[in-house]
């Protein structure tokens, strides 16, 4: 038994020295030099990386007067430093899927498009949204691309509005680079 086990052992030695042999290179010089070749290799995937300015934005409350009327109020959001390998898309939504969060003693509902972004303080703005939209895009890579994004938030007009209602309303932006 135990000269079966060693002949097994010493064939499956001899089958992995033999494998080794052959990928194995060796060579020979009669003039003094001998010249082998071994290839590296690396695969690069597309590389991105998002540096954000802040994780909160303050935004500013309505006055009084602001909400008699209804009121559109801008604020500067988050600068964004972008770096890629290649071309990529920054893209902006919210995880909320219709309302903001309300915190307070009454019942607050505020829709998600009531805060509306734009990648230039002078741009069209456009209501955020539970799915994703494009925010910027770059057709090559880049070393350090700035951006910043500006915010309005959409205040109805009426005291009485559901929107309106004293307390604290927060809402997650998410921000995805992609380099597809």
């Amino acid at each position: 038994m135990n000269a079966t086990r060693f002949l097994m052992a010493a064939m499956v030695l001899g089958t992995a020295i033999g494998a080794n042999q052959a990928n194995a290179q060796s060579c020979s010089g009669n003039a003094g030099t001998c010249n082998l070749t071994n290839t590296a290799s690396v695969s690069v995937n597309a590389l991105v990386k998002l540096a954000m300015g802040g994780t909160t934005t303050s935004l500013t409350s309505p006055t009084a007067d602001q909400v008699e009327i209804g009121a559109l109020l801008a604020d500067n959001g988050p600068t964004f430093t972008i770096k890629a390998n290649r071309s990529w898309t920054l893209n902006i939504k919210t995880t909320n899927v219709s309302n903001w969060t309300y915190v307070g003693p009454l019942v607050g509902t505020k829709p998600i498009s009531d805060l509306t972004w734009s990648n230039a303080s002078a741009g069209t703005y456009v209501g955020l949204s539970s799915s994703d939209a494009v925010f910027l895009s770059g057709a090559s890579s880049t070393n350090g691309f700035g951006a910043q994004a500006f915010f309005k938030t959409v205040w109805a007009a009426g005291f009485t509005q559901p929107s309106n209602v004293p307390g604290t309303y927060s809402l997650p932006v998410v921000f995805t680079l992609s380099a597809p």
